[in-house]
């Protein structure tokens, strides 16, 4: 009986730990940028602490940004806990950036349906010049090289697909040495890695993952947050709105509504432009166009400020997010440039113009709107005397001398509740 106990008691000692690994999982459906690369680090460090025997990444990505990139595949190279990179679900891609971190996890999967490829590095707008072309490519290559023979696998490949945009199917990527294995879900997959020895870090470790308990891990709203600000065209908009708003301020003191609206669409914008390449003389060039069309409300340049300024916005915008190794979902897109430039240009030319025309117009209230106004002189003016002005009697004076009684007379201004008056002369009028 007190053997049986203990075989009882070992049983539950011995098994204990297998049924209670843990899995930690994360979905990454976004671009890459530097809110993705800081949730893929906190999850390393989840993992870690909680003692997960591996951090499972569902990946479906166009691609995104390059240092965001490097950043990720140091992360997981460096991991202590085993990284495995589950391009899913069907129809899901691993593009561009998605390619070196597949290639740099400890175990690569995909599901049916989907593909892996086309890591070609380009500007914000698809093209770069030659020799910036060149040595893009060259670096980008000479990565994915390298994390390719760490992780043993198709190194040329991997260069292809930089070079060369080259792509593959799942059934292509596994008979090529891209990846290690296909699973139609993520329990399939579980099973399929369970027993396989994975070189980490700190080691090698064994993974049991069948009977693992899988635990999400969310982006926090904060992540969330800069995950959505990350993108260029969110950015590029964000600083359009700021600089409305504080324009509107300007222009009409104490709204405070458009200010304080204006101001953090400026703060937002500068600060998510701060973690994207941004070239500032593209940003100049915006700034610029602004003034320009500012300048054509308030000057007579028969539309050459005008001009000037869309030219200058258009450029600006073409120009915002600097070359580089930047992958093309890092750009702005062409319909938002076109459409933010064709609604600042109306904005400033009919929306501002009018208002600060409505400004210039004559007052129709108040002592203000007398100025023009015709009357009749009561008495006469030498120069001072009194005038009938819309059926009121006003203390008036002539600003041109002698005034004889019973004349028409024009107010030419307003002086402590005096009106000055000229000799109204109809043939002129």
């Amino acid at each position: 009986m007190r053997r049986l106990l203990l075989y009882c008691i070992l049983l539950v000692i011995t098994s204990g730990p297998l049924y209670a690994q843990k899995v930690l999982s994360i979905k990454l459906d976004a671009t890459i940028n530097p809110a993705t690369a800081d949730f893929i680090h906190r999850a390393i460090e989840v993992a870690q602490k909680e003692k997960a025997t591996c951090l499972l990444i569902h990946l479906n990505t166009p691609g995104g940004l390059l240092q965001s990139t490097r950043l990720i595949v140091s992360d997981i190279l460096e991991s202590p806990v085993p990284v495995v990179v589950y391009v899913s679900p069907g129809g899901a891609h691993a593009g561009s950036a998605g390619v070196f971190i597949t290639m740099a996890a400890h175990i690569a999967a995909m599901a049916p349906g989907t593909n892996i490829g086309a890591a070609h590095p380009v500007t914000s707008q698809g093209e770069m010049d030659t020799i910036m072309s060149a040595k893009a490519t060259n670096d980008a290559m000479a990565f994915i090289r390298s994390i390719a023979k760490k992780r043993e696998r198709n190194a040329n490949w991997a260069a292809q697909a930089v070079s060369n945009s080259v792509s593959l199917t799942e059934t292509e990527a596994l008979e090529n040495n891209v990846i290690n294995l296909i699973a139609s879900n993520e329990q399939e997959l579980l099973n399929k890695i369970d027993g396989k020895n994975v070189t980490v870090s700190s080691g090698t470790v064994t993974l049991q993952t069948q009977h693992a308990t899988v635990q999400s891990l969310e982006m926090g709203w904060g992540e969330k947050m800069l995950n959505i600000l990350s993108d260029p065209n969110v950015a590029y908009i964000l600083f359009l709105l700021g600089l409305y708003g504080l324009i509107f301020e300007m222009y009409s003191p104490g709204a405070i509504f458009p200010g304080i609206i204006g101001g953090i669409c400026m703060i937002l914008a500068l600060y998510t432009m701060h973690t994207l390449p941004v070239n500032y003389a593209g940003l100049a060039l915006i700034v610029f166009g602004i003034i320009l069309f500012l300048l054509e409300i308030k000057i007579v340049s028969h539309g050459l400020l005008a001009i000037g300024g869309v030219i200058s916005l258009l450029l600006g915008s073409m120009m915002l997010i600097r070359t580089g190794g930047t992958s093309a979902v890092a750009g702005l897109s062409w319909t938002v440039i076109i459409t933010a430039v064709g609604v600042t240009s109306l904005f400033f030319l009919f929306v501002v113009g009018m208002g600060l025309k409505a400004q210039r117009i004559k007052p129709v209230m108040g002592l203000e709107a007398m100025i023009g106004e015709i009357g009749q002189s009561l008495s006469e003016l030498n120069p001072g005397g009194t005038v009938r002005m819309h059926g009121e009697i006003w203390k008036a004076f002539s600003a041109e001398g002698l005034i004889p009684e019973g004349k028409k007379v024009i107010v030419t201004g307003l002086l402590n509740l005096t009106l000055q008056v000229e000799l109204y002369n109809e043939s002129s009028a």
